[in-house]
């Protein structure tokens, strides 16, 4: 399964604790596949290294490395009008459907208010824990 994980998810998984953590354990344990394009990446960067300062006992490089390994990276065209009611959020549904990706993980609420944008499902963490994963678990 493919899914594009909003920076918010992805920034609290590696920081914190929770729903969003177990998404990204979900990924290293080989059961999701992220989807990202670079600018979402540079996103991740930057707002992960800003955060690490506030914690430095959070090793961020190492999974940050991991990711642009491991996750697949695809170029993701603008959306040809604005989407979001934040602008900035557009590139993570322009990455979803540059993808093919059904699945965008986010706590945004912007981005949540557009669910089901051509056929892409935004989700909670722990909505897409319930929907997705917990029924692989239970397999």
């Amino acid at each position: 399964m493919r899914v594009v994980l909003d920076t918010n998810v992805f920034i609290s998984a590696v920081f914190f604790s929770g729903p969003p953590y177990k998404v990204l354990q979900a990924w290293r344990d080989g059961r999701l596949q992220i989807v990202l394009s670079p600018e979402i990446l540079e996103e991740y960067q930057r707002v992960g290294v800003a955060l690490a300062e506030l914690y430095p006992g959070v090793e961020y490089d190492p999974i940050l490395d991991l990711l642009t390994v491991q996750a697949q990276l695809i170029a993701a065209p603008e959306l040809p009008e604005p989407a979001c009611l934040d602008p900035d959020d557009d590139k993570f549904l322009a990455c979803a459907l540059a993808a093919r990706t059904r699945i965008l993980i986010s706590g945004d609420k912007h981005l949540l208010k557009m669910n089901d944008y051509r056929g892409i499902e935004v989700l909670r963490p722990r909505e897409f824990l319930n929907r997705y994963l917990q029924k692989e678990s239970e397999s």
